[in-house]
């Protein structure tokens, strides 16, 4: 092969634009021995390219396992999860009793009475409750002297 030829592919090459096909001539080239002093700087690199390409692994590649234990953990974890919201949506729909079912007509009416009565009483009480604090105001001017 002429040099010239050899300095158009290397040119090639070095940009990226060869085929398969002149990159495996270039490496003939240089494997051959028969090479031109001003392209020997490249020898160096198309015969580590050649070494590197017989280059092998022998050795086996053991990669790291994830135990089963945490696997199967988290499984039964998603569904005892499930199973879970599944039975808080079951409990929350599930009907109420309601007062009319439990109590009579009569019962809820004494009820509400008292408890209106109650309301009654406690809002006198707080009525009563606003005249005191009032009057402890009014006696903590003369108790207390600033």
């Amino acid at each position: 092969m002429g040099s010239d030829n050899i300095e158009e592919l290397l040119e090639k090459y070095f940009e990226a634009t060869t085929t398969v096909a002149e990159e495996e001539k270039l490496r003939r080239y240089y494997q051959e021995g028969n090479v031109a002093a001003h392209l020997e700087k490249y020898a160096p690199m198309f015969q580590y390219l050649s070494m590197a390409k017989k280059e092998s692994y022998a050795e086996e590649v053991v990669l790291p396992t994830r135990e089963k234990s945490s696997i199967n953990f988290y499984k039964w974890f998603s569904v005892a999860a499930v199973v879970a919201l599944c039975f808080g949506l079951y409990i929350r729909q599930s009907p109420s009793a309601t007062l009319e079912s439990e109590y009579t007509q009569e019962e809820i009416a004494s009820a509400q009475e008292a408890l209106a009565l109650f309301t009654q009483n406690f809002s006198k009480g707080t009525k009563q409750l606003t005249y005191l604090e009032e009057f402890e105001r009014n006696t903590n001017k003369f108790l207390i002297k600033e």
